[in-house]
C-alpha cells in the first residue's frame, strides 16, 4: 500500500469522509459538494492521529529539510502543525484568516522573523485561495514561505494553477483520486456513486446535486 493510500485508509476508517449525493454539502465558496472531508475527526483517534502525524513529519523532513519554522493555517491546520513542530523541534505559529478584533489585534500568533524559512501546514486544499492568503500574510512580515504541506487535496486544477502562479510548492499526504479509488475497493462507494463523484470533480462550481 502506498503512503497516499495508507493515509486515505485512515481517513475512511475514522469516517472523516462523508458522502451525501442527495443533499450535497455547501462550502464557504458556495460550491455544492457530494463529499465532505473532515480531517479534524482524526484528532479523536490516537493511533490514526499518530500515524498521520508521522507521515506529515516524514514529508517535512524529506522534502523541506531547510524549514526553520512551521506555521499552521487556522483553524484546522493548527493542531497538525503544532504536533509536527513538536516532533521536529521547530518553532511554531499560526495564522488567522483576518486579524483579531480585540486584544492585540494579531493575525499571526507566535513569533515569525524576517528572512525565516517557513513551511505552512494545512488541513486540506480545495481551491487553495484561503491557504495562499495565509502565505501572503507571512510574506508581508518578511518571512520566506518555502512551501506548504496538507493532509488532503481535492486536486482541482484551479488550486494547482494558483500554487504554481504563487511559486509555492505544495505536497499533500493524500488526495481525492486515491481516496475515491480506495472507497470503491472497500465498497464504501458504489459504481453509480463513483460516476457522480468523478463528474463533480470535473466541474464542481456548476454541480447542484442529483
Amino acid at each position: 500500500m502506498t503512503n497516499e493510500k495508507a493515509v486515505a485508509s485512515r481517513l475512511l476508517q475514522v469516517q472523516a469522509v462523508k458522502l451525501n449525493l442527495q443533499q450535497p454539502y455547501t462550502w464557504a465558496s458556495g460550491w455544492k459538494s457530494p463529499i465532505y472531508c473532515d480531517n479534524r475527526k482524526v484528532l479523536s483517534f490516537p493511533y490514526d492521529r499518530d500515524f498521520i502525524k508521522s507521515e506529515l513529519c516524514s514529508v517535512i523532513f524529506e522534502k523541506f529539510p531547510d524549514a526553520e519554522a512551521l506555521a499552521g493555517v487556522a483553524t484546522a491546520g493548527i493542531s497538525w502543525g503544532a504536533m509536527a513542530a513538536d516532533q521536529l523541534k521547530l518553532p511554531f505559529s499560526y495564522v488567522r484568516p483576518k486579524p483579531k478584533e480585540h486584544g492585540m489585534g494579531n493575525q499571526i500568533e507566535g513569533v515569525v522573523s524576517a528572512g525565516q524559512k517557513i513551511l505552512v501546514i494545512e488541513d486540506l486544499i480545495s481551491t487553495g485561495k484561503s491557504s495562499l492568503q495565509v502565505c501572503e500574510v507571512l510574506k508581508q512580515t518578511g518571512a520566506e514561505v518555502i512551501g506548504m504541506v496538507s493532509i488532503f487535496n481535492y486536486g482541482f486544477p484551479q488550486a494547482k494553477e494558483a500554487f504554481e502562479k504563487a511559486g509555492i510548492p505544495l505536497i499533500s499526504l493524500t488526495n481525492y483520486g486515491v481516496l475515491i479509488e480506495l472507497a470503491v475497493e472497500n465498497k464504501t462507494v458504489g459504481a453509480d456513486e463513483l460516476d457522480i463523484l468523478l463528474s463533480w470533480r470535473e466541474n464542481p462550481s456548476e454541480w447542484k446535486g442529483i
